[in-house]
């Protein structure tokens, strides 16, 4: 690796513009705001150094085996995000850039093109609500006071912007992009004297700087990498790419997919994230989920986050396995919806991996989820994903390992039901144990209204409820009913107060834990409103087998209170219920395993590292 002689920021766009300095695949798409490109225009007015760059020398022989993009020019959050693919002469070399890609093309929107962002309040799908904007300096002044202790009065204006300010005598905007074109320093003189500001010193001062900065000053400084080894380049990609604006696993992961594909990895993947997040009620599934999918789903064999995984081989499996994988996705998420989950009640996306682990090994499609004969497995894997998801720290730490071993797991002992008592135990072995505890009894009763593992626990402990359909979480005993300041209006026979400040506190407190929560059909809840529970229960159920039904199906004690006052000793008993039904409901599936390990799992030291240095 060798240091380049330095250039001028035009003679790099120029380079650009000739497709001589392009970007490699593994480069993520241009993510800077506009504030970004302004704080970089007034560091270069300033003549402060805007770091250096890192670029790649690719010979002929190399062109042929990767893709390159060209760098963006102009920008639009609305319809064009992506940068051009370019097709490379395989006669020629070029220089890709592996560090510095934000800055450079925040160069070239700021000097040759525009950059679209959506008005505050406008139509996120309304392309009028993405005007064109473009670079300008005002020639008048110095930036007004703000906290990023900008000196230069840079600002993206549209052409309502500028006429809007026409009449302001302290303003004389001109556009950056002229500075670019004016090669020539009589060019450059040319400018102020367009613009009304001839004569004023300030104005020509500030013209000459910038021309001074963009087409003189030597002020890029490339250190170049010349080895063709690819694997070498991602390795130095990824090191110097873990600071800044931090890429994710998913950035890292899809650019190298891109690189190596055949076919378009970005949209292949965008297009399936996309789709899967619009099943049921929607999910909130992210890229780093989908590919680790894939990866795990491929048959990858070291799933962690490491460059010696991205092989061409291992890219390959997965482009090869690609649209299976996305059909077992696909069911896996139509699973977990049937199951009553989606973004908001989802405590965990990486759920979704031993899901479709599952569900791919055994070639599932859509019928799985109707199909009578397979709704007793349907129940096995539905209580395991929701007591995985309620029970703390499963799915997190050691997250690969886990994943591993669930997978062999299911290769072994998944081909014909859900291997629920292996897994639990291969979870237990990890430190992940299922097992109830008194902690997690207690842990479990402490959810309350509005937390995502809530849903995920009622679920769990009433089987009956048909997640398919939309339910409610309900207050047992209305909430309305709580309001503190009716509550200390309550009095006595002898005028003094029914409940102490203490106790109003208290029965506040316990009003939206989940011995007062029940699910029910969401109708029925609207329906119930804010009526005292024993009279909706007369009304919903006139027959007395039918009520003592719904009370059994619901784990609630009778009879149901008709006052707030009776709520405290009916809360205590359903929370005695409560833990009777945990207790039945989430014992373990697994036998207790001879020599059962009880501390902590061992460390992954690969793994821990990869975490640690490139998940956001």
């Amino acid at each position: 690796m060798g240091h380049k002689e330095p250039m001028s920021i035009a003679t790099a766009l120029r380079q650009i513009q000739e497709r001589k300095l392009i970007l490699p695949a593994i480069q993520r798409e241009y993510v800077w705001k506009p504030s970004q490109i302004i704080r970089v225009f007034d560091s270069i007015m300033r003549g402060y150094p805007i770091g250096s760059f890192l670029s790649w020398r690719v010979l002929p022989q190399t062109i042929s085996k990767f893709k390159f993009y060209g760098v963006m020019k102009d920008y639009s959050a609305f319809d064009n995000r992506h940068n051009p693919v370019v097709d490379i002469p395989t006669d020629r070399e070029v220089v890709a850039v592996l560090d510095g890609q934000q800055r450079l093309t925040s160069l070239n929107i700021g000097l040759r093109g525009t950059y679209a962002y959506k008005v505050h309040g406008g139509w996120t799908n309304k392309p009028w609500s993405y005007p064109e904007r473009r670079l300008y300096l005002n020639l008048l002044g110095e930036a007004p006071e703000n906290e990023f202790g900008l000196k230069y009065h840079f600002q993206f204006l549209t052409k309502d912007d500028l006429e809007a300010t026409a009449a302001d005598e302290s303003k004389s905007w001109f556009p950056v992009s002229e500075i670019f074109d004016a090669a020539e320093p009589a060019a450059m003189m040319q400018i102020p004297a367009k613009y009304g500001v001839g004569n004023n010193e300030t104005a020509v001062a500030l013209a000459a700087k910038l021309w001074q900065e963009i087409h003189h000053s030597a002020s890029l400084h490339f250190y170049e990498e010349d080895e063709q080894d690819i694997e070498r380049v991602l390795d130095i990609f990824v090191r110097v790419n873990s600071g800044g604006t931090v890429l994710s696993y998913s950035d890292l992961l899809l650019s190298i997919a891109t690189a190596q594909w055949e076919g378009d990895a970005r949209a292949a993947v965008h297009g399936l994230v996309d789709s899967l997040n619009q099943t049921g009620n929607g999910f909130n599934f992210s890229r780093d989920t989908i590919l680790k999918s894939g990866l795990v789903l491929a048959d990858v064999g070291d799933i962690g986050f490491k460059v010696k995984n991205f092989t061409t081989s291992n890219m390959a499996k997965l482009e090869a396995g690609w649209d299976v994988m996305s059909t077992s996705l696909h069911v896996a998420v139509g699973l977990l919806s049937d199951f009553g989950l989606s973004g908001g009640a989802l405590t965990a996306d990486s759920i979704l991996i031993p899901v479709a682990s599952y569900v791919h090994h055994r070639k599932l499609g859509h019928s799985y989820r109707e199909s009578p004969g397979s709704r007793e497995d349907r129940e096995a894997l539905r209580s395991w994903v929701l007591r995985s998801l309620i029970v703390r720290g499963v799915w997190g730490s050691g997250l690969d390992t886990l994943l591993r071993d669930l997978r062999e797991v299911i290769k072994a002992k998944g081909g014909s039901a859900f291997p629920v008592a292996a897994i639990e135990q291969a979870m237990a072995l990890r430190g992940k144990s299922l097992a109830v505890t008194d902690a997690l009894v207690d842990d479990i009763l402490s959810l309350e209204y509005g937390r995502a593992r809530t849903f995920a626990v009622l679920a769990a402990l009433f089987p009956h409820v048909d997640t398919r359909n939309q339910f409610h979480i309900d207050h047992v005993f209305p909430a309305a009913r709580f309001d503190k300041k009716e509550l200390a209006s309550h009095r006595n026979a002898d005028g003094a107060p029914r409940f102490t400040a203490e106790s109003i506190d208290e029965l506040v407190s316990l009003r939206d834990r989940l011995p007062n929560l029940q699910l029910l059909p969401g109708l029925e809840n609207i329906g119930k409103s804010d009526k005292a529970p024993n009279d909706w229960l007369a009304a919903e159920f006139p027959s007395p087998d039918d009520r003592s039904a719904f009370l059994a199906r619901h784990a609630l004690p009778s009879p149901l209170p008709h006052s707030v006052d009776e709520f405290t000793a009916f809360f205590e008993q359903r929370r005695e219920n409560l833990t009777a039904r945990i207790l039945d409901k989430f014992k373990s599936y697994r036998p207790e395993p001879i020599g059962l390990q009880t501390g902590p799992p061992p460390v992954d030291l690969d793994e821990e590292l990869a975490e640690g240095d490139y998940e956001d």
